[in-house]
This record gives C-alpha cells, structure tokens and sequence, in this order.
C-alpha cells in the first residue's frame, strides 16, 4: 500500500480529481448513478484522511465534501444553462446527504484518530529527552 505525504492542497485536489473521474465514468456506463458514485466517495474519504501530511490533518474533513461537491458535477442532472446546472447540483446535494456526512464522518474520524497518535507520540519523544540517561553500576 503506498503511504504518500499530500499537504492539504494535495489532499483536496487527489479527492476532486478522483470524484470527477468516478463520476465521468459513473455517467458513461451506469447513467449517472448517485449511489454507485456515492459508494466510491467513501474510500476516496478514508484514503484522503490517511494520506494527508499529519501538519495539514484537519484539511481532511473539510476538503472531502468540497470534492464531493465538484464530483457531483457531471452526474447532477439539472437543464438550461448555468442556473439550471446549478439547482441539479443543489437536488443532488441535497437528495445525496447520507453519502455526503458518512465521507465526511470517515475523514474526520481517520484524521481526529491520527491526530491524537501524534500527539501521543510526541509526548511519549518529550518525556523520553528529558529522563536522565541510564547509568551503569558498574557491577559485571
């Protein structure tokens, strides 16, 4: 399994990137099937949150529904120029807010968990320097 280090930026544009080209091939050959699409924005969710850089952990859960969001694009429906377009993506928004808040959910679980590891792990590096070194008895 790769372990990549994406910063944030990173993070959000491996999220859209991939959602888009879910979503293209979700229209191609499914019809724009939401729940297919849906169904793969939750790994693309635990993999952004494992994959972010631990400095940039909390752009994980707010970088994954703006994702979703641009990912929904091709597959939201809607007719009639820009302001048709837009009230598809709305609906669809709003129709598909359970996909939406459980890819979110994961990110923020997997990066709240992860963060927490670093920060024990930083203690546990803190206490460790400041214990005097192990002197030897001298004793054989």
């Amino acid at each position: 399994m790769p372990n990549p280090r994406l910063t944030g930026l990173g993070a959000g544009l491996f999220a859209t990137v991939v959602l888009l080209f879910v979503a293209c091939v979700d229209r191609l050959l499914f019809d724009g099937s939401v729940a297919l699409y849906g169904f793969f924005f939750l790994p693309v969710s635990a993999l952004t949150a494992c994959w972010v850089r631990p400095a940039d952990l909390v752009t994980a859960p707010v970088a994954v529904p703006i994702a979703f969001a641009l990912g929904l694009l091709p597959i939201a429906g809607g007719s009639g120029g820009f302001g048709g377009q837009l009230m598809g993506l709305l609906t669809a928004l709003a129709l598909n807010a359970g996909w939406l808040y459980g890819g979110t959910l994961i990110a923020g679980v997997i990066s709240s968990v992860r963060k927490i590891r670093e920060m024990g792990r930083r203690r546990a590096a803190r206490a460790a320097a400041q214990r005097p070194p192990h002197r030897r008895t001298g004793r054989a």
